[in-house]
């Protein structure tokens, strides 16, 4: 009975195109890409850079001392150094328009099209590795990878400003103090809010890296455009059509510093950013599955 039902088998598998024994669910495994994507060169720089910088920012405190405030609107700055918490809110503030961007449109960027730069994308495919299942995979690595990223920053902002500036309550550049059981739950609901306004980033990025066999290309591409789009929003004479800029409503996780949550723009900015991402990842999904794989 068994080798009939091994022949069954057999006869299955050469009629769907594959080997005996052949499985697609276990074709790339999530395991495999994670390990070779977190072994790859640029990986451990990215988060080398991302887990150093705090640090170094302590360290730029403590030689220029505190902060002084000359005119203008109060900001992060002026509090960076009155605690931990203020430090990592200070920190995450610097880095979300550029740093962060950067970071997430390389992991994102990256993934396809090193493959394809390298001519090991048709051989991933001939293993046989469904195209669709080989982009899903790569994509949940990169956001895996992308979300860690953006987790990092913060999470070692808070160690480091700990240790330079002591555990305390946030103070805010206003003026007032959130006790620190209330500010985490805040820096919870900014990091929450950080990551889903990157996904468009992440969209992006990935689309353009199966669009091109060029990494550089990929992530400068993602990146250049995020540039373009702050540029633009900066163009007062565009009135409310900024609204539907990607990069608006970036900042929008201050309106978590007030004393009440102001959900508003938030609330625009995830609709904004998810549905980019949506149409984006559709995009690149079809971009894919059509594409003339030559290296």
């Amino acid at each position: 009975m068994s080798g009939e039902q091994g022949g069954a088998t057999a006869a299955a598998a050469a009629r769907d195109g594959g080997a005996p024994g052949y499985d697609v669910r276990r074709t790339l495994p999530l395991r495999v890409e994670a390990v070779r994507q977190f072994r790859r060169r640029r990986t451990l720089v990215a988060f080398a850079i991302l887990l150093m910088l705090p640090w170094i920012l302590v360290g730029a405190f403590k030689i220029g001392g505190d902060p002084g405030r000359e005119g203008g609107a109060p900001g992060l700055v002026d509090v960076a150094t009155a605690s931990g918490l203020n430090f990592a809110l200070f920190a995450l503030f610097v880095a979300t328009g550029f740093l962060l961007v950067v970071a997430v449109a390389l992991f994102c960027g990256d993934t396809v099209a090193s493959e394809a730069g390298w001519s090991s994308l048709r051989y991933l495919l001939a293993a046989p590795v469904p195209r669709g299942r080989l982009l899903r995979q790569k994509l949940a690595v990169a956001l895996g990878y992308a979300a860690v990223a953006v987790l990092a920053l913060p999470l070692m902002s808070l160690v480091a400003g700990t240790a330079g500036f002591g555990w305390g309550a946030v103070s805010l550049p206003t003026g007032g103090t959130f006790p620190t059981g209330q500010a985490l739950g805040r820096m919870g609901v900014i990091i929450a809010y950080s990551l889903v306004a990157q996904l468009v980033v992440a969209a992006l990025a990935f689309l353009l890296s199966v669009t091109t066999d060029s990494p550089l290309g990929a992530v400068g591409g993602a990146v250049g455009l995020v540039i373009v789009s702050n540029i633009l929003d900066a163009v007062t004479a565009l009135g409310s059509w900024r609204d539907l800029l990607p990069t608006h409503w970036m900042y929008s996780w201050m309106d978590a510093l007030q004393p009440q949550i102001q959900w508003t723009g938030m609330a625009k900015g995830t609709a904004l950013s998810v549905s980019y991402s949506l149409v984006l990842f559709a995009l690149a999904f079809r971009r894919f599955r059509t594409r003339d794989i030559v290296s």
